[in-house]
Formats: C-alpha cells, structure tokens, sequence
C-alpha cells in the first residue's frame, strides 16, 4: 500500500501517527508537496477529485481518501491494538468523540490557520482575516471544553487511548505551531496534562 501525505497537515498526521500505534509496516509514503500544488495536478485529481490528503493507494490500485475511512480499514486489516472500540457500543461512543474533536476542535483551528497565517495564503485564497481571527477566539471556547472534559477522564473517549486522542492531539500541535496556542498558559491544564500524556507515546514523536 502507498499513502499519500503532507508534512505537517493535521490529516495526513493523524493516520501516520495511527499507523504507528498499530505497529505496521510496509506502507509506502508519497509526500507531497501542497505549496506547490501537487495535491492537484491531473493525475491526483483524476483519481481523488477532491484533491486532499491523505489517501490511501490499496493493494490492488484503488484509492481511499478521507481521514476517518483510512484509519477505519487499517482498523479492519489490524484490529489490535483496538483504537476505534471493541463492539458496537464502544465504537459509537469513541466515534462521537472523535467527530466532536474533528468537527469543534480541528476545523475551528485549521480555518484560523489557513485564514490567518501567511503561509497559508496560496492554499485558501483568498483569505478572510476576520473569519480566522472569529475562529480563533472559538479554539479558546473549545479548549474550556476539552479541559473540562479531560478533568473528568485521562483521555479523550473515557478510560483508553482512541482514535479520538490522536485527532485531537493533531489538532492541538496544529494550533501550538501556526497560532502559538499554549494550553498551559491559557489556564487549560488539564488539557496540558493531556497533551503531554498523548507527547510521550512513540508515536507522537514518530511522525
């Protein structure tokens, strides 16, 4: 298999770092370059029209996109160690963690990021600095709410590292690169706590 990547976008980090946590071996990665607009020449776009990554290239040429479907067949390939939920119980509950933080979290940080940051300007053009700034100050009201989530329980879905720890951690690096967010700083400890937790394991500081 080949996976499709891009250094330091959230994405392409939360399957990379699910990779590692399940110990596989063997997928070949194709960093691109999304500056200079790889992820949208002919070829790419012909096979993912979306033209996003990370995707996934299948043993038998077929590509799979979108983040939460590629962690959900390596899932499948290697159920262990279990990151998305045991039974149908436990998988409901660790998804709906895991889209709270994709949607409330992650997205609020990366419209900041792509509407803000100068870097970001050949990607999101054209830019809208009050929306990034609107959405900033919304990566604040979130983080109340994750740290008062996680003063409840050590990770993001309850009692066990998931798949939600990992989509949140990317999104909180996300923040703490490109908007110098500090949870620490900002009052949010439990959430640094947490993030310092998700920090230690391999495969943050793998990927």
């Amino acid at each position: 298999m080949k996976l499709y990547t891009a250094h330091r976008a959230p994405n392409p980090r939360r399957v990379l770092m699910f990779i590692h946590e399940k110990g596989m071996d063997g997928i070949e990665r194709v960093s691109m370059d999304l500056n200079a607009g790889e992820h949208k020449a002919a070829a790419y776009r012909a096979r993912n029209p979306v033209s996003t990554v990370p995707a996934l290239e299948l043993a038998d040429g077929r590509l799979l996109s979108e983040t939460r479907a590629i962690c959900s067949y390596l899932e499948g390939l290697h159920p262990e160690p279990n990151l998305m939920g045991r039974d149908m119980e436990e998988r409901a509950f660790i998804e709906m963690h895991d889209r709270r933080v994709e949607w409330y979290w992650l997205l609020p940080i990366a419209n900041c990021v792509r509407h803000t940051h100068p870097g970001l300007a050949a990607l999101e053009h054209p830019q809208f600095a009050d929306f990034g700034r609107a959405q900033g100050e919304r990566v604040r009201e979130r983080a109340r709410w994750l740290n008062d989530t996680l003063a409840q329980q050590e990770w993001m879905a309850g009692e066990r590292f998931t798949i939600a720890d990992i989509t949140a951690f990317c999104a909180h690096e996300f923040a703490r690169g490109l908007m110098k967010f500090d949870a620490g700083a900002e009052g949010f400890s439990h959430l640094q706590a947490w993030r310092d937790r998700v920090a230690a394991r391999e495969s943050a500081r793998a990927v």
